[in-house]
């Protein structure tokens, strides 16, 4: 019988809990005794899974700078011992070279766990898996933890646990994509620029020391590269507004060509270009894709739900390509990804605008790093050239005016609730004539006329009682329009808060 108090623990494909005292009204629910019990269901499922016996398993376990981190990583070596699986200590390391760990020849695990919980503030910590098709899915965290509810804690006699040094390896891999790619027959291809990183006191700050200084980078003015799960100076989250001002600062002081933001595990990125530009939510979408567009002419770019008209004009009048506006969640656009092409559609990237991108030609792994290694390159070839890297976007149309509300819905049904609002909020834009776009999430009107021009995408999450309302004005004013049109179609529905629309 699956145990309440573990599957509570599923957050989609991930696993994510409290792991320490320090905040008031949160219980520890993430234990040592917890993770011992997943680490055995992981093997029990792998096993399944691969057919290998237990015994033949080759498991990696590794870690982002949390405090908690190197006991809930001991805990799960300990319970994927118990079940006579090797495991391989891997320390300090990222969520994608957590899987590159499954494809370099010098480990091809069967299987790897990251203990992360991404930006999550510091008491939480979670749990990420990986075997040969990439990351899991929903189910498979559901089938893992189902599996852990009868597993009890145990401890093997004998430790059978290596130590390897993978986020060395993964920079040497790394390395040699940048060196291959760029023209240029020197050792240090990225001599003459300026490039600053900001891990936020994640696990990314090797991509300055092991990456970018020995190709020959100045990285002076990098900051908050040392891992700390404190996070004392910011959220290492490139989506926070306060972590993106750090970045742009670190970049207009040093006169850096180029700023790179990581999140704890690195498996999202942002940046800063030389004159203070932010590349982050539509802009880092559209400049990925306008570095792919010349090697994949008229393929199928697939984003989460809340990306803009903006760029949709930019992937598809600038560009050339197709704009497949889909669910948010990483994994969701992942697999829509992996589905066009397996029907021979050509998607060369997955990205949303939280940062999380996966390119088809690196396995379709959401790797920040791997991200920024794309940027870094065009950033190369465009100095060689007498360019800035703005050049890729420059006619990506800027913001005027954007905003997210969310409502709260004050109903225990909540889904019920926010699926009649949503029903009726399409019929009644649909009566009043306004344009209703394809939407797979949600409903999403377009305005495109000279009274209002902009769009709006209300829709319903998945786990909170809550409907968030995105926004979009083209002009000054168009904001406070949309906010009109917004009140009167979702009139009647007294258990809709929408007072945040006053503000």
């Amino acid at each position: 019988m699956p145990d309440p108090k573990l599957m509570k623990l599923q957050n989609g494909s991930d696993i994510r809990g409290i792991a320490l005292e320090g905040v008031s009204g949160e219980d520890i629910n993430l234990t040592d005794d917890i993770c011992n019990k997943i680490g055995q269901a992981f093997v029990l499922w792998l096993s399944q899974k691969t057919g290998k016996k237990a015994g033949d398993l080759k498991i990696g376990v590794g870690r982002d700078s949390r405090i908690s981190g190197p006991k809930l990583e001991d805990a799960v070596i300990e319970g994927i011992n118990f079940k006579s699986a090797l495991s391989v200590h891997c320390g300090l390391a990222t969520t994608p070279a957590m899987f590159m760990s499954l494809i370099f020849d010098r480990t091809r695990f069967d299987g790897a766990v990251m203990i992360t919980a991404s930006h999550l503030p510091f008491n939480r910590n979670g749990l990420k898996f990986f075997d040969a098709d990439g990351g899991l899915d929903r189910g498979d965290i559901t089938e893992i933890l189902s599996l852990a509810s009868s597993c009890e804690p145990g401890r093997p006699g004998v430790l059978k646990c290596k130590s390897f040094d993978l986020l060395s390896l993964y920079s040497e891999h790394l390395k040699n994509a940048i060196k291959s790619a760029i023209n240029c027959k020197n050792e240090k291809p990225l001599s003459g620029l300026k490039i600053v990183i900001d891990a936020g006191n994640g696990a990314g700050g090797f991509f300055a020391e092991k990456i970018l200084k020995p190709l020959g980078a100045d990285t002076t003015g990098s900051q908050f590269l040392e891992p700390d799960g404190n996070f004392p100076n910011h959220i290492p989250n490139p989506e926070n507004p306060e972590a993106m001002d750090a970045i742009r600062s670190a970049v207009i002081k040093n006169r850096a060509d180029l700023g790179l933001i990581f999140d704890t595990d690195v498996d999202r990125m942002s940046a800063v270009l030389s004159d203070g530009t932010e590349v982050n939510r539509d802009a880092i979408i559209a400049i990925t894709a306008a570095i792919l567009a010349p090697e994949y002419p008229g393929s199928t770019i697939v984003t989460d739900s809340v990306t803009s008209d903006r760029l949709t004009y930019f992937l598809e009048d600038v560009l050339k390509l197709k704009h497949l506006r889909y669910m948010r969640g990483y994994k969701n656009v992942i697999n829509k990804c992996k589905e066009l092409n397996k029907k021979g559609i050509v998607s060369p990237l997955a990205m949303e605008t939280s940062g999380h991108g996966a390119l088809k030609e690196n396995y379709y792994l959401d790797d920040g790093a791997f991200l920024a290694v794309k940027l870094v390159i065009a950033l190369a070839n465009a100095k060689q050239n007498g360019k800035e890297l703005s050049f890729l976007i420059e006619k990506l149309p800027s913001p005027v005016e954007a905003k997210e509300y969310r409502f709260k819905i004050l109903t225990e049904d909540f889904k019920t609730y926010g699926n009649r609002v949503l029903d009726q909020f399409k019929k009644n834009a649909a009566e009043a004539g306004y344009k209703l776009p394809e939407s797979f999430e949600g409903i999403r009107i377009s305005f495109n006329d000279d009274k209002i021009q902009g769009w709006a995408l209300l829709r319903l999450s998945l786990h909170d009682p809550v409907m968030p309302l995105n926004i979009e004005g083209a002009r000054k004013g168009d904001l406070n329009r949309i906010k009109e049109v917004v009140k009167d179609l979702t009139a009647g529905f007294d258990k809709l808060d929408l007072s945040g629309l006053e503000n």
